[in-house]
């Protein structure tokens, strides 16, 4: 019999989905280490299990994974509550890397499924403990977030564009149910009924919002049952430039079309096929490879115009400021103005690149200041200047 047959089987696991980041994934996996959350399991006599999923790398991502899983097993104070390892996809791309994950990788008894990128890094050490211990006290929530916290919030001294930035992203916390695709915990039952098409664009977080929040389909949105832990955060380098913005926010938008449309045929679908769109969905996909394909291209044909991409796309900027407490309205405005502007011209670039047939796009970032940012913002439960805008 091996330890592994004699020790208690995880009942969290936790991936980090990296895709060519030999530069970040030390920082990232040893951020994810250095949390409380595996001393929190020894009290409880639980454990968990870390993936590194490194899809279509073709760099050293997979062997620094490695050997950062080799020294934590020999030094790490609570490593007899956790197993480690690299799982390699030959594959690239987040929706193939999310199905792999949740439906294969990730251990058959493990009730809690974390899912995060690898350019992430934590400044609360209890997390990923704060996150479970929410799905654990709240039996209706599905989803467990944390905050996401720009670098540039932690900046002493912000340009205008920092502030821009950080205006838009108080803007967007305004959403009820947010989700982001960095980091998330799902209930496993949940996770498992689910499937991410093959050419849904991403993020991938509108679709998981829209189908768990409905409770597949089935019934009114409620965005409770996407939960935001307490004294829970990660950090993340915000994009600089004006091309990284506008490519992000194109593949946004390629983003929410096809989940809208996507959306819209599986609301027409029986009830007992949505209710495991896990199994329907592959159905789907073996059956027609293409098949949202062809409801996009059909989907564009009747929205002839940019700006008809999904409904709400000239809006929803809008809509968000709206939702500010009036005294931050006013200096919220240029960012709302600015974002009307850069959703634009998304919109348009978004529309070309579906209308050639194309839903992926992901341009890729190099996170090279990762490591800076892990030792900047490691204590710092919030920026120094709180709602900066």
């Amino acid at each position: 019999m091996t330890i592994s047959e004699i020790l208690a089987p995880p009942c969290i696991s936790i991936a980090v989905r990296a895709w060519n980041e030999e530069a970040a994934i030390r920082t990232s996996l040893e951020s994810v280490f250095a949390q409380s959350l595996f001393a929190r399991l020894a009290e409880r006599g639980e454990r968990a299990e870390v993936l590194c999923v490194a899809n279509g790398c073709t760099d050293r991502t997979a062997e620094i994974a490695a050997a950062v899983f080799a020294e934590q097993s020999q030094r790490h104070p609570f490593a007899g509550t956790f197993d480690c390892r690299v799982d390699e996809i030959a594959q690239a791309g987040r929706n193939h890397t999310w199905n792999a994950f949740m439906h294969t990788l990730s251990h058959p008894q493990a009730r809690f499924l974390y899912i995060m990128d690898s350019d992430i890094v934590f400044n609360r050490p209890d997390t990923l403990f704060n996150m479970y211990a929410l799905l654990l006290a709240e039996p209706q929530a599905r989803i467990a977030t944390d905050r996401q916290e720009k670098d540039l919030a932690f900046k002493a001294h912000k340009s205008w564009r920092d502030r821009l930035s950080l205006a838009t992203t108080d803007m967007t916390r305004t959403i009820e149910g947010q989700i982001t695709g960095q980091l998330y915990c799902i209930r496993a039952e949940t996770a498992r009924r689910l499937y991410l098409p093959r050419d849904l664009g991403a993020p991938d977080d509108g679709f998981i919002k829209a189908v768990v929040c409905t409770d597949f389909l089935s019934r009114p949105l409620d965005p409770k049952r996407i939960r935001r832990a307490e004294h829970a955060s990660h950090v993340y380098e915000a994009y600089r430039s004006v091309r990284q913005v506008l490519n992000n926010q194109k593949r946004q938008m390629i983003g929410q079309t096809t989940v809208f449309v996507a959306l819209e045929y599986l609301k027409t679908l029986p009830a007992d096929q949505r209710a495991d769109l896990a199994v329907t969905l592959q159905r789907l996909e073996a059956a027609d490879p293409d098949w949202l394909k062809q409801l996009i291209a059909a989907h564009l044909r009747q929205a002839r115009f940019f700006w008809r991409l999904f409904p709400n796309a000239l809006t929803f900027r809008f809509q968000r400021w709206a939702r500010l407490p009036r005294w931050e309205r006013f200096s919220h405005l240029p960012a709302a103005l600015a974002g009307f502007v850069v959703t634009l011209i998304a919109c348009a670039r978004a529309h070309r690149h579906l209308r050639g047939g194309q839903t992926h796009y992901w341009p890729k970032v190099g996170r090279d200041n990762l490591g800076r940012l892990a030792m900047e913002t490691a204590g710092a439960a919030s920026p120094p200047e709180a709602n900066a805008g």
